[in-house]
């Protein structure tokens, strides 16, 4: 998830009030106070302290049309690592601190998994408005555990200027990044290629975007290992053959998302994947010192034999299972997810909507540039693979996936270790 410094802080809020409620959100048996007030009352919403500077204003128009259902957000730490540290120490102990939880969407499986969150009612929210594959982040075993509240997907940022100058279009399939990036690019006396490849989540993300890219999976629909494949040993070979050729630079196996983002912004880079949020940056948007304003371009990831594959980022809105007013939670949750507010998080809070008809919006277009050819990634985007171990499995796929890039093991002997360490992850249950 790219928890991301909200842009319009301080804005004036407008309330908005949702007709058309209904009084169930959550699945199954009410909980905490349900029996005495019908599941209504106070509640606090647990996010990651970034975006609090957006989603604070947001919240006033809620509470200032439900003064008897106030909403109090509570910050955490800015990292997703701590964020998620922070709240998975509080399920465990049956807390109930945290009402609403705004997490990660590779965390969803997990939580469910675990019976942290509660099973919702997939009728009381308008999912068939949303691009449809930011809903399968929020399922688990078919069923709804959450609802998409901001989604992202990974693009292909490109110097135009240079590629215009060479007379060439941007790249779309990796034969044709790579040798852009090997040829044109030290001519510039820049280098080629750069993503998220340190060890860490953004390294997982960059790596199952190779797989799936290459048409490989990594766990299959039953939770089976599936990565111990040709597609696999593909994708992972693309990246480890960049380093090993010089076209994707050593410093990049250093880069988290904001390294490599300077690194673009500071002109060293022909191509770069990354998250919408570093358009902004790029484009010198709020006084943002940039080389490249004016001279680059996004598209969606190109692939082995044409189009790519991105992972979906983004974050999910659920209900603890320990809520002490579920509907007003489920209530809030919807308010959060329609369509002005939607709106507002794309302006006021700088984050992809999931709402699908915003990103035809030729107002919003105009002031987002990049919304076609985001959405256009994530509608061929796919979710992290699913597992109630999933930050483990993370873990394995960054430290295998960064020896193949870093030539410490050739890429068809870390896919077979990596299977092998999944494998044993998935027999521990």
């Amino acid at each position: 998830m790219r928890w991301i410094r909200a842009a319009g802080r301080g804005l004036l809020v407008a309330v908005v009030v949702l007709a058309g409620y209904v009084s169930s959100g959550v699945a199954g048996p009410q909980h905490g106070g349900a029996a005495r007030d019908g599941g209504r009352g106070p509640m606090t919403l647990a996010t990651a302290g970034v975006l609090t500077g957006y989603l604070g204003p947001l919240l006033e128009g809620w509470n200032r049309a439900h003064p008897a259902e106030r909403v109090t957000l509570v910050e955490l730490p800015d990292s997703a690592d701590e964020t998620r540290a922070q709240m998975t120490s509080e399920l465990r102990s049956g807390g109930g601190r945290f009402d609403i939880l705004n997490i990660d969407v590779a965390w969803t499986s997990e939580f469910a998994a675990a019976g942290w969150i509660s099973p919702l009612d997939s009728g009381r929210f308008a999912l068939d408005s949303f691009l449809p594959p930011v809903v399968d982040t929020a399922t688990y075993e078919n069923r709804l555990y959450a609802v998409p509240y901001v989604t992202d997907a990974g693009m292909l940022y490109y110097r135009k200027d240079i590629l215009d100058r060479e007379g060439e279009r941007p790249p779309r399939s990796w034969a044709e990044l790579e040798r852009q990036a090997r040829t044109i690019a030290p001519e510039y006396g820049i280098d080629g290629y750069a993503g998220q490849f340190l060890p860490y989540e953004g390294l997982t993300v960059n790596a199952t975007e190779a797989v799936y890219s290459a048409g490989g999976t990594v766990l299959g629909d039953d939770g089976r290992v599936t990565v111990d494949s040709a597609a696999a040993r593909t994708g992972i070979g693309f990246l480890a053959r960049g380093v090993r050729d010089g076209w994707i630079p050593r410093e990049a196996l250093t880069y988290k998302e904001e390294e490599s983002r300077q690194a673009f912004q500071d002109g060293r880079l022909l191509f770069l994947r990354n998250w919408p949020y570093a358009y902004a940056g790029a484009s010198g948007a709020s006084g943002a010192d940039s080389k490249v304003a004016g001279k680059f371009g996004v598209v969606p990831l190109p692939g082995p034999r044409g189009a790519g594959k991105s992972v979906l980022g983004g974050s999910n809105l659920a209900i603890s299972a320990n809520a002490r007013h579920p509907q007003s939670a489920a209530e809030l949750i919807a308010y959060l997810t329609s369509e002005p507010v939607q709106r507002r998080v794309l302006t006021e809070g700088a984050l992809p909507p999931v709402r699908a008809g915003l990103y035809d919006d030729p107002e919003l277009v105009a002031d987002h540039p990049y919304l076609p050819a985001l959405r256009t990634s994530v509608l061929a985007a796919e979710p992290r693979p699913k597992s109630p171990r999933y930050d483990q499995m993370s873990l394995a796929v960054q430290a295998v996936v960064h020896d193949a890039m870093a030539q410490h093991q050739e890429p068809g002997a870390a896919v077979r270790r990596l299977a092998a360490e999944l494998a044993e992850l998935a027999r521990r249950g």
